[in-house]
């Protein structure tokens, strides 16, 4: 790896520029897989919010169609936010409370076993949320469960695989719930679904795969967060949504993406994985980040692992043999008529 020095500009874009491209784009696939215009669903985040404000750029705020779709956990806030976005910007948007369906396919009741069977006495109506926990310096992450009592105090504890996977498993239930309303309402209006994800998210395999991994287009996944902030406050979106610090919204718990899954701040991680895309060795990553090389070594390992954990998610389903769906004008059905 090379051992330059990482420049104090490496993220700055020309929003303008980014735009107009990502605007330009957005048409030319709308023609090219003959929708009408843009679903998007608003989560009160930053990324959801640059989306929207590029596709009613791109299409006009008459073809772009916003859903604002929160369940038991999530934060009066970002739905607040959800809301204040798309009355600026002037879009038709639904609110549908996902909770009943969750609750009609035991979404909470996979949960709450799951915490059960490592904190007993714990309550359906108590918070909580999912932690990674780094192990010693070249040793394994961890997750843990942390749930708040009714006197507000906290308890902790290392979850099991088997919980874990059960606890993720159930959680996950509510990406593909909302990708199901979001691709209705896509049939029924003949548009098209927009994805949300950053560079880092896509990257770094931050999805739900068939939930908020699935889309027809994803404007920014080439765009690091701080990318996305600055085309944020580019496009004038509303000054909470520009200040607000990414979270996962999935947990009844306060939970930062860094907690459940990065394990560093978002400027942090869009420095590292800059770095490591550009082939720049770990003592030019420990210098920017002001960290011992071991350390930077550490988080270049752990994009590694994790590009190779969740490739399946990008992958498309395996066929046991290749099958051809070219279509050739002479092959046609009534070609020769």
């Amino acid at each position: 790896m090379k051992a330059e020095t990482i420049p104090s500009n490496f993220l700055d874009i020309d929003c303008k520029k980014v735009t107009d491209e990502i605007c330009q784009r957005l048409v030319a696939v709308l023609t090219e897989i003959h929708k009408r215009g843009l679903v998007v669903a608003v989560s009160g985040g930053v990324d959801s919010a640059v989306c929207a404000a590029l596709a009613v750029k791109a299409v006009g705020a008459g073809k772009v169609f916003g859903l604002l779709l929160p369940e038991r956990d999530s934060s009066s806030a970002s739905e607040n936010l959800g809301r204040q976005l798309t009355e600026q910007l002037g879009i038709e948007y639904l609110k549908q409370n996902i909770a009943p369906a969750l609750d009609a396919i035991e979404c909470y009741r996979w949960r709450d076993d799951a915490i059960r069977a490592v904190i007993p006495d714990y309550q359906a109506h108590w918070k909580s949320k999912l932690v990674i926990s780094k192990g010693q310096e070249g040793g394994f992450s961890f997750f843990k469960i942390i749930v708040q009592r009714d006197d507000g105090s906290l308890i902790e504890q290392r979850l099991p695989h088997k919980q874990y996977l059960q606890l993720v498993a159930a959680t996950n239930y509510k990406q593909r719930i909302r990708k199901t309303i979001e691709y209705f309402h896509a049939d029924r209006l003949n548009y098209a679904v927009i994805g949300t994800p950053n560079r880092l998210e896509y990257d770094q395999g931050f999805f739900v795969k068939n939930g908020d991994g699935s889309a027809d287009i994803k404007p920014i996944a080439h765009l690091y967060k701080t990318q996305v902030y600055a085309l944020a406050r580019y496009l004038g979106l509303p000054q909470a949504i520009c200040q607000a610090l990414p979270t996962t919204d999935t947990y009844s718990l306060p939970q930062g993406q860094d907690e459940f899954y990065f394990t560093l701040p978002y400027q942090q991680m869009d420095s590292a994985l800059w770095a490591y895309n550009h082939d720049l060795s770990a003592q030019a990553l420990a210098a920017h980040l002001d960290i011992n090389e071991t350390a930077a070594a550490s988080i270049y390992r752990d994009i590694e692992l994790k590009r190779r954990s969740t490739r399946y998610l990008h992958a498309r389903p395996y066929l046991m043999e290749q099958v051809n769906i070219e279509t050739q004008a002479s092959t046609v059905r009534g070609s020769d008529k």
